[in-house]
């Protein structure tokens, strides 16, 4: 069993910082596992997680991995449980860099309008009276959040690189010396990147391999099952040998790496073919029934993922409506979904041609008339 802060070596220059699990009966927030790891004599942190006592874990698990003169933080996106403590980059005392993806800038510039946004579009299925007040009240259990420093920029300011990895090719940048590869994934989220350490030949996944079904509004559910068969492959070819990822807690290695990377796959399978016969053919959903249902199905086949409660749960199901080709009727937060018609509705027939006979006594009777 872990707890927050731990350490699990990896190699003698690379560990794995672990977090915890979102509480909200607890007023806990949940916070990402972080890498650490150290690249000639670069630092590298990839993600710097939240609160006061992870980032304690982080100075510490720096230190075990010295020396090095400068350093360079990595965030995978823009999440609360990511970024808390990315101003770390200006407190190492050594010339440091700290990168961050372009498209999740705005959340991480006001996360409570991205979780009100969030919450909004689940309010029929979780029985949400006040998204925007319950997206305040979850963005405050994450103290102290410092997403930005001196020295923070975006990925995007930088070249797009070819990046070959054995049999995969990818987009993104590399740092390091080629020693630290960043590669575009945006499946969890719009800017959600992934981080390969060549070296000791860990794969990070941050938040891709959450589950079967990513939760959030800007999530990409093709993105992240071919993120998560591109990892299987290099893990099969030898080009990465450690799995990690945001929230599992784990290092895995090899086979038991790709076995994991498949039952999500399988998951994801199971848990669409599940949903469409929850949905029928050709009938209106309620998203709170079908939410319900949703959760029974996730019990029955043993569907995981990070942090579950009723909220995510109810992200999740929207996104599995959205994915089954249904929309929702209007925009009210209790609307029914359905399949949109696959073509326009008939248009009404135009009335009968009118009498020419009556045509012209009407007209007499209107113009000719002396009476």
């Amino acid at each position: 069993m872990t707890a927050l802060g731990d350490l699990i070596e990896i190699d003698d220059r690379t560990l794995l910082v672990v977090g915890q699990e979102l509480d909200l009966t607890r007023d806990r927030p949940d916070v990402a596992n972080a890498l650490v790891h150290r690249a000639g004599d670069t630092l590298v942190i990839v993600d710097t997680g939240v609160t006061t006592a992870f980032r304690a874990a982080l100075r510490e698990a720096a230190g075990r991995v010295r020396p090095w003169s400068r350093a360079l933080v990595l965030t995978t996106h823009g999440h609360l449980d990511h970024v808390g403590n990315n101003d770390l980059a200006d407190a190492l005392g050594v010339p440091a860099e700290h990168w961050v993806p372009a498209p999740d800038l705005d959340q991480m510039r006001d996360p409570v309008d991205y979780w009100a946004r969030a919450f909004e579009r689940v309010a029929g299925a979780a029985v949400l009276t006040d998204p925007a007040g319950t997206a305040a009240r979850v963005v405050a259990l994450f103290q102290p959040m410092r997403p930005f420093g001196e020295t923070t920029r975006t990925y995007e300011e930088r070249p797009l690189e070819l990046i070959r990895t054995g049999p995969l090719r990818s987009t993104g940048w590399t740092f390091a010396d080629g020693a630290v590869r960043v590669l575009r994934s945006q499946g969890h989220c719009a800017g959600h990147v992934i981080v390969h350490l060549r070296d000791p030949g860990v794969l990070h996944l941050s938040d891709e391999g959450n589950g079967p079904c990513g939760p959030m509004a800007d999530a990409d559910q093709l993105k992240i099952q071919s993120v998560l068969g591109a990892a299987a492959l290099l893990l099969e070819e030898g080009e990465v040998v450690f799995l990690t990822d945001g929230h599992t807690f784990a290092v895995r290695r090899g086979a038991e790496a790709v076995s994991h990377l498949d039952g999500l796959l399988e998951q994801a399978t199971a848990l669409g073919e599940a949903s469409l016969g929850l949905v029928g053919e050709g009938e209106e959903v309620a998203p709170g029934a079908f939410t319900a249902r949703y959760a029974q199905v996730m019990a029955d086949l043993g569907v995981g993922g990070a942090n579950p409660n009723t909220l995510f749960t109810a992200m999740s199901a929207v996104n599995q409506l959205r994915e089954l080709g249904l929309r929702p009727e209007s925009g009210a937060a209790d609307a029914p979904w359905s399949r949109p018609p696959l073509r326009d509705p008939e248009p009404a027939a135009p009335p009968p041609p009118a009498d020419p006979a009556r045509v012209k006594i009407v007209q007499t009777g209107r113009l000719g008339s002396t009476a």
